[in-house]
């Protein structure tokens, strides 16, 4: 009775994961078969490298956009990779472990807040500080870009304190016993073992900053053109598709589909390297 209970909960958790994968694969599956058709009718040269998009005309380029997503992306990266990893070795170096432990949880929890809220705060705050401090509409490449920082924080600090405690504690004792400080031990033996981890982190949390849409939409101004300045307002991919599904039909729809195939194709290969980073990093363990 026992034995045939442990199989029926093992069959119980396989189908409950098979529906889940089969779920994002039919996901997948719909956004393709909407999406390639438009591709290989219109071209895949002139839908990613052309400028003008203009549904109305039939002009479906996403080069502005993806210009924009590009480089909110990378400002996103520069504000909050360095600051998460930062705040992840003070937190697991310089910190008593129970402080950390207390601490981790919190963090953590900003994950949860909705980005919306984000997006208020960036409205109502930050897009006022850059117009009066620097010019422009203040709803800019540059608010989308802190903003999209403060929000992938959590996800660089989490796992780059897991990485972190993840580097056994004999190659910080035998730095230590060659005479180092506790700073040139964590510069040059703790963060360096924890690299593969780190660098899974940012990567992830690029995913994160590729697909944010709220946030983004509320902060970035929604202007199609390339960006001369980080003052300039912008567009991303993703504000694109939600900004303009509601009311499309047609080759303007399939040409949102074509937008979410080059988004999924993007955060795809982002999550497939963070992984082959934390299963190499696993491997040399």
């Amino acid at each position: 009775m026992k034995l045939f209970g442990e199989k029926g909960v093992e069959r119980l958790l396989t189908g409950i994961a098979f529906s889940a994968i089969s779920a994002l694969l039919l996901i997948a599956l719909f956004i393709f078969s909407e999406g390639l058709p438009f591709i290989m009718r219109y071209g895949l040269r002139g839908f990613l490298f052309s400028s003008e998009w203009q549904p109305q005309a039939g002009q479906f380029g996403i080069f502005p956009m993806i210009v924009a997503t590009l480089w909110v992306t990378l400002g996103a990266i520069a504000i909050g990779a360095p600051l998460g990893v930062a705040g992840a070795v003070f937190l697991t170096e310089f910190m008593p472990r129970p402080v950390m432990r207390a601490v981790k949880p919190t963090i953590e929890l900003l994950a949860g807040i909705p980005s919306v809220v984000y997006g208020f705060i960036g409205v109502m705050v930050l897009a006022p500080l850059i117009r009066s401090t620097f010019g422009g509409p203040g709803l800019s490449l540059l608010a989308a870009s802190i903003i999209l920082g403060v929000m992938i924080l959590p996800t660089v600090i989490s796992i780059s304190i897991d990485a972190i405690m993840a580097v056994p504690q004999s190659y910080r004792e035998g730095s230590l016993a060659l005479g180092a400080t506790t700073w040139q031990t964590v510069r040059m033996v703790t963060v360096p073992a924890a690299r593969s981890g780190i660098i899974a982190s940012i990567i992830l949390a690029m995913g994160r900053a590729v697909g944010e849409t709220m946030a983004v939409i509320m902060v970035a101004g929604n202007a199609v053109k390339l960006p001369g300045s980080a003052l300039d307002s912008v567009r991303t991919l993703t504000a694109n598709i939600a900004l303009e599904m509601g009311y499309a039909t047609g080759t303007h729809r399939q040409a949102l589909f074509a937008t979410g195939v080059v988004l999924f194709v993007v955060v795809m290969a982002l999550n497939s390297i963070a992984g082959l980073a934390i299963r190499q990093k696993a491997g040399r363990r």
